[in-house]
């Protein structure tokens, strides 16, 4: 008797019935759809969907239905108006101006049931949605130069507080060089500079002329820290640059340890990428005039000759940026800040973002707050995004600067280098201060070292190529069963259906991108999954052969041929990990789907081929041949 446990069939049947719930998500066609969000600080409300509503309706743009949610709006049109999504886009543009950002999207339409349980279609890559690819260099040199720049300041700042005479601390070939007047006081600036700049190894290095050197190299773990962060604030600041250009779904992901890859899917204009992505921010630290009355200077035009009018992020109860009156001269700037992260404030436990600047910055800040207990200071972002426009069939480059108060908090105590920014609303709000002080600005140049553009009907062209390339591996598989090992053939080819429902039905789960490399990997599977079918059966054709019953030789072909299909696929699946480990980009798409795809073969061509295989014989009690595809003489049971 071929036994089959009964829990097996439940196992499978569970298995079938979720792969089927979440691959189905995947033969819903996306809709056309134009996304509105809040570019700082704009309210996202009813009064903003009548709006949006009462724009296209008298630009004549049909549209199904006007989606509201916390952060965005999202416009769905019929499916196939692409013409009416541009339209839409260009018309809210200019009605919305610079407070909303409008960007072109694909709105799903799988039943909001599927989404609450996580049920939900792959997003598509790059080279089958269309769009620009960016491979960005970061300039690790500039990076170090700057950190010793500012280690170099911090030495000297030591030295000055300790009262240690030096003549010089510079850049040397290999970290700052300290240049002393004597013996002993470079064995005091030794000791000194290993206790106030723990970053940096000191050593005693010979003697130069009448003075006396100290070379002091950063530590190799402290090199990776700054390389690491310098990497993850560039993706920080990229990502909110690129939230200007409108892009619904960019990828920005660190390649390797010194790349940023940048995918924009659905733009087609790279001089406008480019623009974007090379702008440079930075930010100010001003005093607030608490004298002058920032809406009068607002209303009447007229400033204090020593202020300047800026406005704040958010809006009045009117929805107009509040404005407020800042001193010009600027305390410290963001170029002589280290570091900024949030966290609570350990007395009051309100909302905080501890922020730390060096030496220099420091000495200024000390200063400053000295004069200013109880007086507010405001956080300015400044940004210059430059512009490139045609005038008279020439090129004439300009730039934008924008400036905006992003924080205004109260000073409660005399502080230098290390300080806390309170009175923030939120948890959420000093997260963010904390990322757009670190990544206001570039922590290190970026360069441009590969660019492709894809358009949209490549991207078309590549999905159905890729659908045709599916179609026809699984196709000629089935038929190739089928022929070669008749009823065996065909629950191969039931299990091969369900392998690839739930190879699709994992990869929507888990959230992976379709691309080509993607369905490269998926035929490559189809192929494969076969193979511990084609083992399977060859071995009970053996066992048949031989002279074993029909029951006996199903037992023994799948034991059997276990080890076989077990070893083989484990090493596939080795450099399946490998690849999405070690690799990166399309090597990594496809490793991913490689990894998948041999576990789900795994599962379906052993466990489901047997599960239905024993359904097929197990009402009979003596069958006398198997429909495996070859005849061989009937051996009587034992």
């Amino acid at each position: 008797m071929n036994e089959f446990p009964r829990w097996k069939y439940a196992l499978v049947v569970v298995v079938l019935l979720l792969g089927v719930l979440y691959g189905v998500p995947n033969l819903f066609v996306q809709q056309p759809a134009v996304q509105v969000s809040a570019n700082r600080g704009a309210p996202v409300d009813e009064a903003l969907k009548e709006k949006v509503q009462g724009v296209l309706e008298q630009g004549k743009v049909p549209f199904e239905t006007i989606d509201l949610n916390a952060s965005q709006l999202l416009v769905r049109l019929p499916i196939g108006a692409s013409e009416e999504q541009a339209r839409a886009q260009e018309l809210l543009k200019a009605d919305l101006g610079d407070q909303y950002i409008v960007a072109l999207n694909l709105a799903s339409t799988v039943p909001g049931w599927m989404h609450a349980i996580g049920a939900r279609e792959m997003p598509k890559g790059l080279d089958l949605q269309g769009g620009v690819h960016f491979l960005m260099q970061v300039d690790d040199k500039d990076v170090m130069d700057r950190q010793l720049q500012r280690y170099a300041d911090d030495i000297r700042a030591a030295l000055r507080d300790k009262q240690i005479r030096y003549q010089s601390v510079g850049r040397g070939p290999g970290g700052v060089v300290v240049e002393l007047r004597s013996a002993e006081d470079r064995t005091a600036a030794q000791r000194i500079i290993e206790m106030e700049v723990p970053d940096v190894t000191v050593a005693v290095g010979g003697q130069v002329g009448d003075a006396y050197t100290l070379n002091a190299t950063v530590k190799p773990e402290k090199i990776t820290e700054i390389s690491q962060n310098t990497i993850r604030q560039n993706v920080a600041t990229l990502g909110n640059r690129i939230n200007a250009l409108g892009v619904a779904e960019p990828l920005i992901q660190q390649q390797g340890d010194t790349r940023i890859a940048v995918e924009l899917p659905g733009v087609q204009d790279t001089a406008e990428a480019k623009k974007i992505l090379g702008a440079t921010a930075t930010l100010e630290y001003h005093a607030v005039d608490e004298n002058a009355n920032a809406i009068e200077a607002a209303r009447s035009g007229h400033v204090p000759p020593d202020d300047k009018l800026y406005y704040r992020r958010e809006t009045g109860p009117d929805g107009q940026p509040i404005p407020i009156l800042l001193k010009k001269k600027v305390i410290v700037s963001g170029d002589e800040m280290v570091d900024a992260s949030s966290a609570p404030d350990p007395q009051s436990g309100t909302p905080a973002v501890s922020v730390t600047l060096n030496a220099t910055g420091g000495r200024k800040m000390l200063e400053f707050t000295s004069q200013s207990v109880g007086k507010p200071m405001a956080v300015v972002y400044v940004e210059r995004t430059p512009e490139v426009k045609i005038v008279n069939g020439e090129e004439v480059r300009s730039a934008k600067i924008t400036e905006e108060v992003i924080s205004v908090a109260t000073i409660r105590g005399v502080f230098s280098n290390k300080f806390q920014t309170t009175g923030l609303g939120s948890a959420k709000e000093a997260s963010d201060l904390a990322l757009m002080l670190r990544s206001g600005a570039l922590a290190a140049p970026v360069d441009i070292v590969e660019e492709r553009v894809i358009g949209p009907s490549l991207g078309k062209d590549n999905i159905e190529k890729g659908i045709k390339a599916v179609l026809i591996g699984f196709v000629s598989v089935l038929l190739f069963m089928i022929v070669y090992y008749r009823l065996f053939g065909i629950v191969a080819d039931i299990a091969l259906f369900f392998n690839l429902v739930l190879l699709l039905s994992i990869m929507s789960a888990i959230g992976v991108t379709l691309t080509m490399p993607g369905i490269a990997g998926i035929v490559l599977t189809l192929g494969m999954a076969v193979d511990a079918n084609v083992l399977i059966c060859e071995r009970i054709r053996e066992e048949l052969r031989n002279g074993s019953t029909p029951l006996a030789s199903i037992r023994a072909g799948y034991e059997k041929a276990w080890a076989t299909i077990l070893d083989s696929n484990v090493t596939t699946l080795f450099a399946g990990v490998a690849l999405l480990t070690m690799g990166s980009g399309a090597i990594r798409g496809f490793g991913i789907v490689l990894s998948i795809g041999i576990l789900t073969s795994m599962f379906t061509s052993v466990t489901v081929t047997h599960a239905i295989t024993h359904l097929i014989h197990s009402g009979k009690r003596r069958p006398k041949s198997l429909s495996i595809g070859i005849k061989v003489p009937h051996a009587s049971a034992s």
